[in-house]
């Protein structure tokens, strides 16, 4: 029996889902125009294909502006992207403006733009085009390569792209995380300032329906550990965790949330830390052994989502968290506080919260007067890109 399958449509965003498990290298093809000028685009379409004679080979879509440019050429080279050039993935994804700007680069003995910094490079000559759908596949035979760093790479996954040590992440592009994507993108640099100055993480979260969903993660160099939540990871989102998304919400998504705590949640006690919340624009959180229990629950959860008995474990260990803890009333500057995560909201165009800044794994015993300066730049951040979102701070009243 025969079996045809040349009718069957599949699906896009399911073709997408499907294929984005499987984790792929990224790398920066570069050449230059007609004037000589440097030209580029990140890809995570790159393979081998021939030792000898030695050929790769890269699928960029037809619809790119660059390639054009790069097939004109005849050649291009091929930048093995390391864990800490997210910074140059974005610059070549970027339209309509100088992508080389803030990239250095040297010529190869073919004059393709060698990237500095990366973990490896190879020149190639374009050897044949083939049509391949919506992308062409191009065979390069190899002229000459090299490996300069051997560092860990910057991997590409699930529509996103992150690493396999502790630098600033993105996580993956589910449907549904479009629109914080682009918001983190957004906040990258101010993340990234705060978790440097500071000396922490500093990740960014955003509520998903009845799910709390880590989307971005910024490290400083100097911390010895892993972020401190694997990127995208979903659990569920109830009181009293992420108390500033919900903070300034009324009616039914705020009542939602509230009767996800269970029967046992102190609604008073509940509503007195909502209303400091919203009185000094940020969250505090302090350790305790139940805090420690959540976020062991947490870590054992799937990164695809919350189900089962491991999501009631998360929804458990959440629901017995000490709002005392939580939202402590005041910061007395000569006592010492050993800090879990202090929180700060930004805010979209209808002074609702868009997205969590948080900073996590702090020093422990810090004195308040540190306390009051770490929140201050972490307000500072979030404060800067409410508005570069175009946001508003609702007013305290």
């Amino acid at each position: 029996m025969t079996l045809t399958d040349t009718n069957t449509v599949i699906d896009p965003g399911h073709f997408r889902t499907v294929l984005g498990h499987f984790p792929t290298g990224v790398v920066a093809i570069t050449s230059t125009d007609s004037a000589g000028g440097p030209v580029g685009m990140a890809v995570g379409s790159f393979t081998s294909v021939s030792l000898d004679p030695a050929l790769v080979a890269f699928l960029p879509d037809k619809n790119s502006s660059t390639f054009p440019k790069i097939r004109e050429s005849g050649r291009f080279c091929v930048n093995v992207l390391g864990a800490g050039q997210q910074d140059v993935c974005r610059s070549l994804a970027m339209k309509g403006s100088d992508k080389f700007a803030s990239i250095s680069w040297t010529p190869t003995n073919r004059d393709n733009p060698r990237i500095h910094d990366c973990i490896a490079w190879i020149d190639c000559t374009i050897e044949t085009i083939h049509d391949a759908g919506d992308h062409f596949l191009v065979i390069g035979r190899v002229t000459s390569l090299e490996v300069d760093d051997a560092a860990s790479p910057l991997i590409f996954f699930q529509g996103g792209y992150g690493c396999f040590s502790s630098t600033s992440l993105t996580a993956p592009g589910e449907a549904d995380l479009l629109r914080p994507l682009s918001i983190v993108d957004q906040a990258r640099s101010e993340m990234d300032a705060v978790a440097g100055e500071l000396g922490v993480e500093c990740c960014a979260s955003v509520a998903i329906r009845d799910q709390l969903v880590l989307v971005g993660s910024s490290m400083a160099s100097t911390l010895p550990t892993s972020p401190h939540t694997r990127l995208g990871q979903r659990m569920p989102f109830v009181p009293p965790l992420a108390l500033p998304l919900m903070a300034w919400s009324e009616g039914r998504e705020r009542d939602k949330w509230i009767g996800r705590g269970g029967e046992a949640l102190d609604r008073a006690l509940l509503e007195q830390a909502v209303s400091r919340v919203r009185d000094r624009g940020w969250s505090l959180v302090l350790r305790s052994d139940a805090q420690v229990r959540f976020e062991g629950a947490v870590a054992r959860l799937p990164l695809t989502g919350a189900t089962g008995d491991l999501a009631s474990d998360v929804t458990e260990a959440a629901r017995a968290l000490s709002l005392e803890g939580y939202e402590p009333a005041e910061i007395d500057p000569a006592a010492t506080y050993d800090v879990r995560i202090i929180s700060a909201p930004v805010f979209g165009k209808d002074a609702q919260p868009v997205l969590l800044l948080s900073l996590y794994q702090l020093p422990r015993q810090l004195s308040g007067a540190t306390v009051e300066q770490y929140r201050n730049r972490l307000m500072t951040a979030a404060e800067r890109v409410t508005a570069k979102l175009g946001g508003c701070t609702p007013t305290v009243t």
